[in-house]
């Protein structure tokens, strides 16, 4: 299921004045509930989500970088789109950062799995990770804080 097709469904949804939405396509299901100023979308795949292999690539993905309103040096890293988030290529591997470790533009931070496809967020800035706002293997939502990094 593609993302464009998500929020076209969303908009749909609004002109028509709907509250709730589900369906499910090729193994995924997709239920979305409107109720505050944003719609609530969660997706779940049937099957387990595939992990990396050693060597195997991910998909680059454009993480949004946003500055804390209170403190100019603090950065929030925000998921690009709606899937689930892994600190790590696979379950015995070791988190691509840790709280503490300083950061470039390039370095991998997490991935976000969307519609069975593994993709790399990259820090796009040069700092220290001073927090990690979601938990390893846990569904993110679109502009969903992930990290806190002070840009340095």
């Amino acid at each position: 299921m593609q993302l464009e097709k998500v929020k076209e469904i969303i908009d749909l949804m609004t002109a028509n004045g709907l509250a709730e939405f589900e369906m499910e396509e090729d193994g995924v299901r997709l239920s979305i509930k409107k109720g505050g100023a944003a719609p609530v979308v969660q997706t779940v795949a049937a099957l387990a989500p595939p992990v990396l292999k050693a060597g195997q690539a991910a998909a680059p993905a454009a993480a949004q970088v946003a500055p804390v309103a209170d403190d100019p040096r603090m950065a929030v890293i925000k998921a690009p789109f709606v899937g689930t988030f892994y600190l790590s290529p696979a379950s015995d591997a070791e988190s691509y950062v840790t709280v503490g470790q300083e950061v470039s533009p390039e370095t991998v931070l997490c991935i976000v799995e969307a519609m069975k496809v593994m993709n790399e967020i990259k820090a796009e800035i040069k700092g220290i990770v001073r927090e990690m706002l979601v938990e390893n293997a846990h569904a993110v939502q679109y502009g969903q804080p992930l990290f806190k990094i002070e840009k340095t």
